[in-house]
């Protein structure tokens, strides 16, 4: 994302229910199947909670440029002795990302990062503008944003509870506590700036009335700050069922987390809770899509997409490729980044983000040639 660096807003969650630069100035969820132990006759009873469904993921990324790499401490420790290679480059390194000692979660794509998990999802995009500030380092902190994030949630739908304690995500409460955690890792030892908006789908659970034999609903916790957006789809209808609304503070500069900027997870995070339905497609995707492509061309790419696979297009599935299940969600994922890159790529193209140019009075022409990262998911039941 190219944008500019950073107002602030309101969280609010519903049932069912802008672009980039740089803010100046200012210096996992488990019911229906549960087990419980107990420990002695006076112990209290516990139980963890099983989902009854789980997402089916495929992602697909392009790059406008090769992510630059992450920066000590992160990727290399310092030397401990003069015997220790001195060089981040050394072939003997663990090329991977650490953070606190634990592998970072995720993948970088340019300065956006993705997340997949059989219960959550997410797209978050570094805003670009800060690879030219010296400290800058927007894919770093988008990253590390969606690492914490992903913990969180996770330690929270893992906790063990007393029987009776219903688990209630709080998804925004999670994002929060990754952004304080993001900037005192950026903070110590090295200061790296960067600010980053934020995406994120998670599937949980509703029963209907206080029967805990009653059947459950998939329910979609969807949070979002900034231009990120998450869309669920019902592909048997080509139905758009959700989009998030994107958060601007101009043209080009959405609500983003993170160095100079006033925006926090608690009061601006838009958390929405969306009921869907077994077989329904949810996209976590940066704005490198829907710059370059319009809603009605996205429904139309996927839905065309799970069609090819359930006749056998798309390649080898596994087992069952009805509805996009088997493997049908990597190929709806690289399909659609595809189109998007299409667009990016054709300085004649028309694309969304040129008409909102014109709208602001700025002369543009062609698609928005940005990282294009793409998160699919399909909702299917939970069988162990």
């Amino acid at each position: 994302m190219r944008r500019s660096a950073l107002r602030p807003q309101i969280v609010r969650a519903i049932i069912s229910q802008p672009r980039r630069s740089l803010i100046q100035g200012i210096p996992r969820c488990r019911p229906d199947l549960t087990f419980s132990t107990s420990a002695t006759p006076d112990s209290p009873t516990l139980q963890r909670e099983i989902s009854p469904f789980r997402f089916e993921t495929g992602l697909a990324l392009f790059a406008k440029r090769a992510p630059r790499p992450f920066p000590p401490p992160f990727l290399s420790p310092p030397s401990g002795s003069f015997s220790d290679p001195l060089s981040t480059h050394h072939r003997s390194r663990d090329r991977r990302a650490f953070v606190n000692g634990e592998l970072i979660r995720g993948y970088t794509n340019g300065d956006d990062a993705v997340y997949v998990s059989d219960q959550f999802i997410g797209a978050n995009d570094g805003v670009g503008a800060w690879s030219t500030r010296p400290g800058g380092h927007a894919g770093l902190w988008s990253r590390l944003i969606l690492h914490f994030w992903a913990l969180e949630i996770e330690m929270d739908a893992d906790r063990i509870r007393s029987a009776g304690e219903e688990y209630e995500p709080n998804p925004v409460e999670c994002l929060q506590k990754a952004y304080e955690q993001t900037i005192k890792a950026t903070s110590e030892p090295n200061n790296w700036q960067g600010t980053t908006t934020a995406t994120g789908a998670l599937l949980h659970y509703r029963k209907q009335g206080l029967d805990p034999k009653a059947p459950a609903t998939p329910l979609l916790y969807v949070t979002n700050l900034g231009d990120s957006q998450v869309l669920v789809l019902r592909p048997r209808h080509s139905e758009l069922i959700y989009k998030t609304t994107e958060q601007w503070h101009w043209f080009d500069c959405p609500r983003q987390l993170g160095t100079n900027s006033p925006d926090t997870p608690r009061e601006n995070a838009v958390m929405d809770k969306v009921e869907i339905e077994e077989n329904d497609v949810v996209l976590a995707m940066s704005d490198g899509v829907i710059d370059n492509l319009w809603e009605h061309e996205i429904i139309e790419n996927v839905v065309t997409s799970l069609r090819k696979w359930e006749s056998g297009e798309g390649g080898e599935g596994l087992g069952n490729r009805h509805g996009g299940a088997g493997g049908g969600m990597q190929f709806v994922a690289e399909e659609l980044m595809k189109a998007a890159k299409v667009i990016a790529t054709d300085p004649f193209a028309e694309s969304p983000f040129m008409e909102h140019a014109v709208e602001e009075g700025l002369a543009m022409e062609g698609g928005k040639l940005d990282d294009i990262s793409v998160v699919a998911a399909l909702c299917v039941r939970n069988k162990g």
